[in-house]
């Protein structure tokens, strides 16, 4: 089985893109259509995501055992910690390992419910990301990734121990991270810096999510944990009642963004997808990272 890492050891940058794990019979038609249209575009990898407290953990290895057997795909998984004791997490890297899936993102995870609330660890769990690195390495031959903070986690105190916390990991075995959400590209750069600066050359990518609603952009303040820059609500948010021209203006500022990502050397862009694939074809066609043959 390809892993990330491989994929992602060319010149050029490439890009990958995430699913979440279908809730219901059309959810997953939606999903499989999505998934085929991206399929001749040759992403680096896929991924799917596992919902709070292992509650998508079944419609994620089913969905991910589909993606490993029926397509060209790279397939990596998610994983969190949340409500699982270590038992179960064996076992669900055991499963993932059975289908072909070497490729784990391993993620302490939110308390269900409320992101920002108490962290209770399971009594016979793991209470970091970090445990949960050393687990899935010492269970076999798996390349791992972890989630990183342009911003600073939101329990972290500051930017230093943030970093101390990624290198962590990093340390653990972690061979790469995937950015959470951001507004301009210096947010993800200084990120990049603050983890070399601290000695570590992991690959570090950013996470995009396509602009395409006003919906999208409240999601991505919700998920960066910061507040959206001045200069791109006054770009978008009088478009709100024009959903042409929001979409529109939307894919241009995420453009925008790339582009100044590749220019500066990034391996990988990782598109957050909502189980839709036109945005995201439209912003890679854009930036020239579609082989010839799609």
């Amino acid at each position: 089985m390809t892993s990330v890492v491989e994929r992602l050891r060319g010149n050029e940058t490439v890009f990958s893109v995430e699913f979440f794990p279908p809730r219901d019979d059309a959810d997953e038609a939606i999903l499989w259509r999505s998934i085929r249209e991206l399929e001749g575009y040759d992403p680096a990898y896929m991924s799917i995501t596992y919902g709070a407290g292992g509650t998508s953990r079944d419609g994620t290895i089913r969905s991910i055992a589909r993606v490993a057997t029926e397509t060209t795909l790279v397939p990596m998984a998610h994983l969190t910690a949340v409500n699982h004791s270590v038992a179960e997490l064996r076992n669900v890297i055991g499963w993932y390992a059975a289908v072909g899936v070497r490729n784990i993102l391993a993620l302490r995870g939110d308390p269900p419910g409320d992101p920002y609330g108490e962290w209770i660890p399971h009594p016979a769990g793991l209470n970091y990301a970090e445990e949960l690195v050393e687990l899935v390495r010492s269970l076999g031959d798996f390349c791992v990734g972890v989630s990183a903070f342009p911003y600073g986690h939101p329990r972290s105190a500051d930017l230093d121990e943030d970093t101390r916390h990624l290198v962590r990991k990093f340390n653990a075995g972690a061979d790469f991270a995937i950015a959470q959400l951001f507004f301009e590209a210096e947010d993800f750069l200084r990120l990049r810096d603050r983890v070399a600066a601290a000695g570590s050359d992991a690959l570090m990518i950013p996470g995009i999510m396509p602009l395409t609603t006003p919906r999208t952009l409240r999601k991505t303040i919700e998920l960066s944990g910061a507040s959206a820059p001045g200069r791109l609500l006054e770009r978008l948010s009088p478009l709100e009642d024009d959903p042409a021209a929001f979409r529109a203006e939307g894919l241009d500022v995420v453009t925008e963004l790339c582009e100044r990502l590749i220019a500066e050397g990034v391996p990988d862009l990782h598109f957050y997808t909502f189980n839709r694939s036109k945005a995201t074809r439209e912003v890679v066609n854009r930036l020239g990272l579609v082989p010839a043959r799609a």
